[in-house]
């Protein structure tokens, strides 16, 4: 009887250790791969080649816009790539009724990166042969989290929030 009594015991006190140990080692698992990620948009974002996945529209005067399609801005070393849609006043309607959004290619811009404080990165792009855009502004969190603001010539200023990720990894 005593010798099941010490059996248990000894059963119970390993248990109790494996679940500690395991504990532990979880939490060390998910601090790497949160490091991990962290070094990953960091980059990204260094290297100049992500795309920026648009999840919500923040038009100026209105609502926040969940988006349903796919809209991005897909950047490289020396393109940018702009597909989003437009919400708000435009002070100039576009002749071709298809031409409405944000839609454009540029070779010729200038990339900026500053980095925040609190950890993150604001990035200017200075699109010189844009018909339209004159200022693309993207906040990225260090997890990849990002809001870009877009100013344009002809149209009110619109947000969008969405997350960085790099061009293997798109949707």
């Amino acid at each position: 009887m005593k010798y099941h009594k010490l059996i248990n015991k000894v059963f119970l006190l390993s248990l109790v250790t494996l679940l500690f140990v395991q504990t532990a080692n979880a939490q060390d698992s998910k601090k790497d791969k949160k490091e991990q990620k962290i070094a990953e948009i960091e980059n990204l974002v260094q290297s100049k080649n992500f795309v920026f996945i648009a999840q919500n529209a923040q038009p100026l005067n209105g609502r926040n816009i969940n988006l349903t399609s796919l809209y991005d801005v897909r950047l490289s070393a020396d393109t940018v790539v702009t597909d989003l849609p437009y919400f708000g006043r435009a002070f100039v309607a576009p002749m071709n009724p298809s031409e409405g959004g944000i839609h454009f290619t540029s070779t010729q811009f200038t990339y900026t990166i500053d980095e925040r404080k609190k950890g993150g990165w604001d990035i200017t792009i200075l699109p010189k042969d844009a018909k339209d855009v004159r200022q693309m502004f993207l906040t990225v969190s260090r997890e990849g989290y990002a809001t870009l603001r877009v100013s344009s010539n002809n149209r009110q200023n619109i947000g969008f929030s969405g997350y960085i990720t790099s061009k293997s990894n798109r949707r």
